[in-house]
């Protein structure tokens, strides 16, 4: 049996910011960042996932144990973001339809877990977001073998805190500081701004060196006495 440690409940956060959040993509967080994102290997069951954000409430549990996500799925509240930590293990699926619909019906936002699912038909059913890494059919048990809640984990290769800030959609999961987090979102949210109008352009006829200068800043390198004898 393995150590059981549980942590309060994280400080949700503002409304505005996950409202806001959930207007920009991971890809608007990548150009700003390139800290707290998830391996490419943890990735949405829902092709087309739409943008999910919320507070972290992390688990870790041992590989063939489930005993605290049941427990942690009789304390999580609307809109909370479940990071699981499975310590390694790649084989057992935490997560299945009775646990996809008890986790809807709590609210939750979504789950991230760093391991397999299982029943993923039913999954998709629910209607839950789940970010993770394939599916399998070997599941795991009530055990009772211990772990944590809401204390600090890993998953996807970076370090999360209960009460971090969960960004995800279809290309992948990002997890941001939560003192940041109205920061980043209102400058992605410019970016955005930005890139729909550079859509338009590119429906207009411009090229894309062109609006973006590439062209320009290629032909000063191959062209430097000319551009010499420009200043």
């Amino acid at each position: 049996m393995t150590e059981l440690r549980i942590g309060p409940m994280p400080v949700a956060p503002p409304q505005e910011v996950v409202e806001t959040l959930q207007q920009i993509e991971t890809a608007s967080v990548g150009h700003l960042r390139h800290t707290g994102f998830m391996r490419g290997d943890i990735q949405a069951i829902f092709a087309t996932q739409p943008t999910r954000a919320g507070v972290a409430v992390t688990l870790a549990i041992p590989a063939m144990c489930s005993t605290l996500l049941h427990y942690a799925l009789s304390h999580v509240r609307p809109g909370d973001m479940l990071v699981i930590d499975r310590l390694g293990d790649d084989r057992h699926a935490c997560l299945g339809g009775v646990v996809a619909r008890a986790a809807r019906m709590a609210g939750v936002a979504g789950v991230i877990i760093d391991g397999p699912c299982t029943d993923a038909a039913e999954i998709l059913a629910e209607g839950l977001p789940v970010w993770c890494r394939g599916v399998s059919s070997v599941t795991t048990r009530q055990l009772d073998l211990g772990g944590t809640f809401n204390r600090p984990i890993a998953c996807g290769g970076v370090p999360v805190l209960p009460g971090d800030i969960i960004l995800g959609d279809a290309s992948g999961v990002v997890v941001l500081p939560a003192d940041e987090a109205a920061d980043i979102a209102a400058i992605c949210i410019a970016r955005e701004g930005r890139v729909s109008r550079t859509m338009e352009r590119l429906l207009a006829g411009e090229k894309l060196g062109d609006i973006t200068r590439a062209v320009d800043k290629i032909n000063a390198r191959l062209n430097p006495t000319e551009n010499e004898g420009k200043n």
